[in-house]
């Protein structure tokens, strides 16, 4: 590799973590908005898991979408890593803070979600102009 091409890996390398990075805190956030509402107003448990679902596929395309805006290719590989990195990083602190984690059909769901998302979002990124 020569020194632009390894430059060029190192700053994609850089918005990719930049993205997943994102795409958590604007979880954490939307998760806290959400909390909020569900604290204050009378909504049924049984919604806790699909907005969760949503919250993480909106913050996933936005994050994967702002890391690719700055290149002009690969924004599925790119996106696709975001979304990898960020379910990873969620299962690994929920592991690390619930004594009963485990894969099952949520989390299945979440991960082909999640890795679908950072594709999609990095698509979007990488032809906005």
């Amino acid at each position: 590799m020569n020194s632009i091409n390894e430059n060029e890996f190192v700053k994609n390398i850089i918005r990719i973590i930049k993205g997943s990075i994102i795409s958590i805190i604007l979880t954490l956030l939307l998760l806290l908005i959400f909390a909020i509402i569900l604290t204050n107003t009378s909504l049924g448990e049984n919604i806790i898991n699909p907005v969760i679902i949503v919250i993480s596929v909106i913050s996933i395309l936005i994050g994967s979408s702002i890391s690719t805006l700055k290149i002009s290719k690969n924004g599925l590989l790119n996106g696709g890593l975001v979304g990898i990195i960020y379910i990873l990083t969620i299962y690994l602190l929920s592991s690390i803070t619930s004594s009963g984690f485990g894969i099952n059909l949520y989390s299945i769901i979440m991960i082909i979600l999640s890795i679908i998302a950072g594709m999609i979002g990095g698509i979007i990124g990488v032809n906005m102009k």
